[in-house]
């Protein structure tokens, strides 16, 4: 498994990875309204775009055999401290329990230490199953948080956070 930086010639990639990853992970979870609400806010190609651009969001391929695996978005130095925020961090459903999500946790934890970040801290929806990884990966729950995101939906996550 190799890992590949991706840049806007990578958009059709997250994208297509986000259309086989966020359906079924959220289906559970969040209405069909808000899935698609969330999808077109956070990865059209413009709001893609804005995040590699203007918000400083590094996204991470994971590549095997030619076929890609999932991807995970970061930013060092998160809001000026020491802290490395992962906004997204999501797998083909296919390959859960296979190393993949470790592999990228370990990637941007790396990455986190050689920009001198003590922490790497990251949202999770409080209903989402993903809870019982990181907390494996050594994350703990430190607060909950209520994000409106518009068109009357809320994002209800947890705050987890693992020190590096």
């Amino acid at each position: 498994m190799k890992i590949v930086e991706a840049t806007e010639e990578h958009l059709f990639i997250i994208q297509s990875l986000s259309d086989k990853i966020w359906p079924p992970t959220f289906a559970d979870i969040l209405t069909e309204e808000q899935i698609v609400y969330m999808m077109d806010m956070m990865y059209s190609t413009d709001s893609l775009k804005k995040q590699m651009g203007e918000l400083n969001h590094h996204y991470l391929l994971a590549q095997e055999d030619g076929e890609y695996l999932g991807f995970v978005s970061y930013e060092t130095n998160y809001k000026e401290e020491n802290i490395t925020k992962v906004h997204k961090i999501y797998v083909l459903p296919s390959l859960h329990g296979k190393g993949v999500g470790c592999f990228f946790i370990n990637t941007v934890g790396e990455i986190a230490m050689k920009n001198g970040n003590k922490e790497l801290s990251l949202n999770v929806n409080r209903l989402n199953k993903a809870i019982d990884f990181y907390k494996k990966m050594g994350f703990e729950i430190v607060k909950t948080e209520d994000i409106d995101i518009g068109n009357g939906f809320l994002m209800e996550d947890y705050i987890m956070n693992k020190k590096l």
